[in-house]
């Protein structure tokens, strides 16, 4: 059962002023830089949909494109030094993957490459650009997460599992600035009370810290858990996805990709627009337009999507009402 939800947003027009130099050359291929996460242990859709994209738009590695790519393996602490090895390579577009941290360390490392963000946050906030209309610099793309999303997963939880008392949250501290992630704390905080919900907010850095998350989860009594995905989260998700059906919490995930491999249910942007949005935005700055004259896209499509089955295990039946406004339901 399929239906998209469409949230209106205003678009910022801005004029854009052609760089000759920037211009891509028609004997010349395009050298991208891609900047991930963990290759090996992430969805590949994304970046399946990336190349797709730049396959519309014209782009065939091997004939007008080189994407060089740069795999943290999980590790954002290498970031940095993968970035810089782009900027030695002069690409002239860079794909920063890894959400804020990999985008931070892109910045960071050059202030004349074109770079552009596909799954961050706030860039306000973060400190990428100075405004969504006019970004100013070097970097630009989409945001994928408004602040007010973990509160909506909160209320999304408690709305499928009302008997639940106690909700825990699982975020990775330092996977957004402390501001940011003071924000998405206060905001969970906000819906708990307005729901009578006690909140337990639980750290993990990475997937060797899930285990313990869990056992304090376990300890404190949660009913049930929202998960802020964070890129360094999917290496482990099997993992996380094992440990919520072990407990038997109802669990909320900011990202569909863990409801496909069998979580209990999401609600977040469409991931996936975000990155075809990025390949427009690789093919007008290989066209001339400066990174500073192309406004932050915001989200434009939200998903609820549940998955029954899972539901079913932990003996849980969803409520009517909910399923049908579902965009997607796997029975």
């Amino acid at each position: 059962m399929r239906r998209r939800t469409f949230l209106s947003f205003v678009a910022v027009a801005v004029a854009s002023r052609p760089l000759p130099a920037a211009v891509q050359q028609a004997d010349k291929a395009a050298r991208i830089g891609y900047l991930a996460m963990d290759m090996a242990g992430v969805d590949p859709s994304p970046r399946n949909t990336f190349l797709q994209a730049l396959r519309d738009l014209g782009y065939t590695e091997g004939r007008n494109l080189v994407i060089e790519y740069r795999d943290a393996e999980g590790k954002p602490e290498r970031f940095s030094a993968l970035a810089a090895e782009l900027v030695a390579l002069k690409v002239d577009v860079i794909l920063a993957g890894g959400g804020t941290l990999g985008a931070l360390a892109a910045k960071q490392a050059t202030t004349t490459i074109p770079i552009i963000f596909a799954v961050v946050g706030d860039p306000v906030a973060d400190g990428l650009v100075t405004s969504l209309a006019q970004p100013g610099g070097n970097v630009t793309g989409s945001s994928n997460i408004s602040m007010d999303l973990v509160g909506k997963l909160v209320e999304l939880l408690k709305e499928a599992v009302p008997s639940i008392s106690r909700i825990a949250l699982l975020l990775k501290p330092d996977s957004a600035p402390e501001r940011t992630m003071q924000g998405f704390r206060r905001e969970a905080d906000v819906a708990a009370q307005r729901l009578g919900l006690q909140l337990q907010v639980v750290e993990a850095r990475g997937p060797e810290d899930f285990d313990m998350a869990f056992l304090k989860m376990s300890k404190a009594g949660a009913d049930a858990v929202v998960v802020l995905v964070t890129g360094a989260f999917d290496s482990g998700q099997r993992r996380l996805l094992d440990l919520a059906a072990k407990n038997r919490l109802p669990t909320a995930y900011s990202f569909r990709g863990y409801v496909e491999a069998g979580g209990m249910m999401s609600y977040g942007p469409d991931h996936l627009d975000n990155f075809r949005r990025a390949a427009t935005y690789v093919d007008k700055i290989l066209k001339g337009i400066r990174p500073a004259d192309l406004p932050i896209q915001q989200p434009t499509k939200f998903e609820l999507v549940i998955n029954l089955k899972t539901a079913k295990a932990l003996g849980l039946t969803m409520p009517q009402l909910l399923l049908t406004r579902a965009d997607e339901v796997i029975e």
